[in-house]
């Protein structure tokens, strides 16, 4: 039977709104009308909402880009031991309402700026373990505030970590290195000891966790770098989630391409010097950290990213967790109704951040230098060790 020209166009719009819904905050082929950076239009996936028990203090400023650009971050909080004030938007001291006076920056955006002091501290002194955690959108687009991204970040906090959810300089107008420069800067920042005090978080057990163009950065984060991963910007632990891991024309599908050019600055992958800088793969070596890589079997960022990042790593000798979810669902959108693959992310941070050393109190943080494989039910990875 053949179909009528208005059938065909009302079956095509119907696959659009599917995909739509499935791409959360993930990479998009060049010429969608989602690229907007402000404000967001991508509908929300089901299963993202956020949680008025988990603190959010937001806009604070973890540095400045050389064109005087204020870079900014929310901390999302444990539910728990934590003193708060302002409609839970902000750490307290004491509790009191003599507190109420904590000065925001004359910034006109509202961010406050705490990249030198701390303010106030919260109740208990014991360190506590953190995550930078970085939002996709194919390097051009996406925001902290996102419901969904917003979402990830208390419920992560839920779980009893410190979340630094940071925004960082997106193409064309900033091309790479930015990002990365901007995270790394995050990095230190959660590690300067005005942080230690005011949010307790503990310098040697930062991770990190990014979807799409997020699993790319925080994958350069955990690579780049060798030696101690508890100094600088080093971080202790990765999960990552359909990064386009190696951005040097390896595994790459037609329409993706151009999103990694104009990330790149570059008109060719054939000559471009910034490719092998921007992809993990380029970096890997024995000191790093323990990996969690996660990857839909049929989505747009091919599984073979996933298995060509996962072999080099485990031939290094980094403790590697594979996950992979059958379905094309990308990113952060893997998580939506995931409840086992939510599980398996924790227990992947309890195991490397929780149970790591600790300090026992907060001293100055460093500021110089630069698994197993498994099946989260609903996914098809075997299970063992790399």
């Amino acid at each position: 039977m053949r179909l009528s020209p208005r059938a065909i166009r009302a079956s095509g719009a119907a696959a659009t709104l599917v995909a739509a819904l499935l791409l959360v905050a993930g990479c998009a082929p060049t010429g969608d009308d989602a690229e907007t950076n402000t404000p967001p239009t991508r509908p929300a996936i089901p299963g993202f909402v956020t949680d008025p028990s988990v603190p959010v203090v937001p806009d604070l400023v973890y540095g400045t880009a050389q064109d005087g650009t204020k870079l900014t971050l929310d901390v999302c909080l444990p539910p728990e031991g934590y003193d708060t004030r302002d409609g839970q938007k902000e750490p307290g001291g004491s509790g009191g309402d003599d507190d109420a006076s904590a000065s925001p920056s004359a910034d006109p955006s509202g961010a406050r700026d705490d990249s030198g002091d701390g303010g106030e501290g919260a109740g208990s002194d014991t360190p506590q373990p953190a995550i930078l955690l970085v939002h996709g959108g194919s390097w051009r687009r996406g925001d902290k505030a996102e419901l969904t991204w917003r979402s990830i970040c208390q419920w992560i906090a839920k779980n009893g970590y410190v979340v630094a959810n940071a925004d960082y300089r997106l193409a064309p107008k900033y091309t790479f290195p930015a990002a990365i420069t901007d995270l790394q800067q995050a990095v230190r920042w959660m590690r300067l000891p005005a942080q230690q005090d005011r949010f307790r978080i503990d310098p040697k057990r930062i991770g990190a966790m990014g979807g799409s163009a997020g699993g790319n950065l925080v994958s350069l984060l955990g690579t780049r770098g060798s030696g101690p991963t508890d100094e600088n910007a080093r971080v202790s632990a990765v999960a990552e989630l359909s990064g386009p891991i190696d951005l040097t024309g390896v595994a790459v599908t037609a329409d993706f391409v151009p999103v990694q050019l104009t990330y790149l600055g570059c008109t060719a992958t054939t000559d471009c010097p910034a490719a092998a800088e921007a992809s993990a793969t380029s970096f890997i070596d024995k000191t790093d950290p323990p990996f969690l890589v996660a990857h839909s079997t049929t989505e747009r960022i091919p599984l073979e990213q996933a298995n060509r990042f996962v072999t080099k790593l485990r031939a290094k000798g980094v403790d590697t967790t594979f996950i992979k979810v059958k379905g094309a669902r990308h990113s952060i959108a893997m998580l939506a109704d995931n409840d086992p693959l939510r599980a398996r992310i924790i227990e992947f941070f309890d195991t490397k951040l929780r149970d790591a050393p600790r300090v026992a109190a907060a001293p100055a943080g460093g500021d110089d230098a630069d698994g197993t494989d498994a099946d989260p039910g609903g996914g098809d990875g075997t299970s063992g060790q790399g």
